[in-house]
């Protein structure tokens, strides 16, 4: 069997390049007592990895080069020397390399059941992003019928699915994101009550005060930047904003000047807090089976971005940048 493994070959020195990866062919290893020979099959790509290919201490320790890249992934188990494990087994796992082939204890995956759901979907909605959508979103918005709830990065993994359970909860939904094909779906699939496209607004704290005309009750900010600011520019008394994410800084080379926004949360006795899933960690199965509820109810759409080939990860993960996808960007190894 062929295998191969694909490394952090360079820092990048803002956005990242595909000269700071490299592919390299490895033997295939053998699994010893109590561990699992994995097949990757599907590999997740995500904005937070940005900031562990950097040397700089965050809540995660930094890829170190010359060694593979990792995150969440599907595998298929080859081979098992542990007893609750058989050839055939699908497992999900967080992380794993980015490589064809690997062994690693049985203690470290979760078995998945095949039927209910397509595989993917383990990566998304019924995985670390839907996760993350649905603790934010509740735990820190605490939502409340007929709010008003905006989401920035509406049409990428996390945005979906926070617009999808704003709805369910009974919110008045905005969602910002880059293109009129992403408004088109965040409108007529997902039923968010109002889109901005954050390209063609020439002001956009103007727009988001059009789209929210009884002000912004509960802010999902999945990019940061100047987006955010016009956000809070609009948010009411007692307002919520939920920080997951800040894509639109993560490749800045130095720290961008922006509102001091202190006087304005303490004017609005607003509150606002980062939180990373591994806060909730021992919360995750009640989260897992809301989430596969609603799926299941059809309360939850999903859709994916699957770009195939095992060597096109590091391509996938750049487009990220480019906001290249509309709901999950996922790579298919086969």
């Amino acid at each position: 069997m062929q295998n191969r493994q694909i490394i952090l070959k360079s820092r990048p020195a803002g956005r990242p390049t595909q000269d700071n990866f490299e592919i390299r062919p490895i033997e295939v290893p053998v699994p010893g007592d109590g561990e699992l020979l994995l097949k990757s099959l599907y590999i997740s790509v995500d904005p937070y990895m940005r900031g562990r290919m950097s040397d700089a201490k965050s809540y995660v320790e930094p890829f170190q080069v010359g060694e593979p890249m990792s995150g969440g992934a599907v595998a298929e188990v080859t081979e098992s020397r542990h007893p609750d494990f058989s050839a055939g087994d699908v497992v999900v796992s967080r992380p794993l390399a980015w490589q064809e082939y690997q062994t690693v204890p049985a203690t470290s995956v979760q078995k998945v059941d095949k039927n209910p759901v397509p595989l993917s979907y383990y990566l998304g909605i019924l995985g670390m992003t839907g996760l993350t959508a649905y603790f934010g979103f509740l735990d820190i918005g605490q939502p409340k019928k007929g709010e008003t709830v905006v989401v920035s990065g509406a049409a990428g993994a996390v945005g979906t699915a926070v617009g999808q359970i704003a709805k369910i909860y009974g919110c008045s939904v905005v969602g910002i994101a880059g293109s009129d094909e992403k408004l088109r779906y965040l409108k007529d699939e997902l039923h968010f009550d109002e889109v901005i496209n954050y390209h063609t607004e020439k002001d956009m704290e103007q727009a988001i005060a059009r789209a929210c005309p009884d002000g912004v009750d509960i802010y999902f900010d999945n990019v940061g930047g100047a987006i955010s600011d016009a956000v809070l520019a609009n948010i009411n008394k007692f307002a919520r904003i939920a920080v997951c994410g800040q894509i639109a800084l993560y490749n800045a080379t130095e720290v961008p000047a922006g509102p001091r926004i202190q006087p304005l949360i303490l004017k609005k006795s607003a509150l606002m807090q980062g939180f990373i899933i591994g806060n909730y960690a021992n919360r995750l199965p009640e989260g897992l089976a809301r989430l596969t509820d609603w799926v299941k109810k059809g309360k939850l759409k999903h859709r994916e971005t699957v770009i195939k080939g095992f060597e096109k990860l590091p391509e996938a993960f750049i487009g990220l940048f480019d906001g290249v996808n509309t709901g999950k960007l996922i790579v298919e190894t086969k």
